[in-house]
């Protein structure tokens, strides 16, 4: 196949692919809308529960507070492998194997 004859084929897949859910749905009718939650029913740690909750009842605050976490956390992460890493001897900072 050509490449032109593939990007028509790509083209003509695109609009299909983006409208097939509302063509799935109208065969259907009006379907209720979904409502995504956590279920805090069963958790006993105090602070899952507590970010459980906020994923329920407030999205904005959960993405803000998720987005400011992962990366402290992954610099905290990185500190203690590097400190870790320098007690059994290798050092990241020195480049001298890596010149030779």
């Amino acid at each position: 196949m050509t490449t032109l004859r593939r990007l028509g084929v790509a083209v003509c897949a695109l609009p299909l692919a983006l409208l097939a859910p509302s063509l799935a749905m109208a065969a259907g009718g009006k379907s209720a809308p979904i409502a995504i939650v956590a279920d805090t029913r069963f958790i006993d740690n105090s602070l899952m529960h507590w970010w459980a909750q906020m994923y329920n009842e407030n999205h904005m605050a959960f993405a803000l507070m998720t987005m400011v976490i992962i990366p402290v956390l992954g610099v905290i992460l990185g500190v203690v492998a590097d400190f870790f890493m320098r007690m059994t001897g290798i050092d990241l900072e020195k480049r001298e194997l890596a010149e030779k």
